[in-house]
């Protein structure tokens, strides 16, 4: 079996942030979600994003719940099959109610191509393209020049 990823994320909104993270593609499961949390399926059988009340979330830890808005503790990042799908997955973001790039786009030209966005709690993902000879290790000319 290969692993699984779970990022656990607190909200402030569950049924928002549900919303959100339907609107930029991910899944409800239900059968782990309920009036505390939220099962968003990202990618089927690999990422998964378990949307938690802060309620629910003090359940797990004792440690205060940052305010996502001023303060950064993870970067989130997810790939995308194209420049354009990075393009895609940020407007998306942006539609919903996100913020689109709270950092700085990344453009390499034709080997690499970042963008990001803010959900609606203030946490942060990136997408980012890469292109598939460089991700073999296969880095083109241009990027070690």
């Amino acid at each position: 079996m290969s692993q699984m990823i779970f990022i656990n994320l607190p909200v402030t909104d569950l049924d928002k942030s549900k919303a959100f993270y339907e609107a930029v593609g991910a899944v409800n499961n239900p059968a782990f979600t309920d009036e505390t949390a939220a099962c968003m399926v990202v990618a089927e059988g690999s990422i998964h994003v378990m949307l938690l009340t802060h309620e629910k979330w003090a359940t797990f830890t004792s440690k205060a719940i940052p305010d996502a808005h001023t303060t950064a503790q993870v970067l989130l990042c997810v790939s995308a099959d194209s420049r354009a799908a990075v393009d895609a997955q940020v407007d998306k973001a942006t539609a919903a109610g996100g913020k689109a790039d709270p950092t700085p786009t990344q453009d390499y030209g034709g080997f690499m191509y970042g963008r990001s966005f803010e959900d609606p709690d203030g946490h942060i993902w990136e997408v980012m393209w890469m292109d598939p000879a460089a991700a073999s290790g296969e880095m083109p000319a241009e990027a070690t020049a």
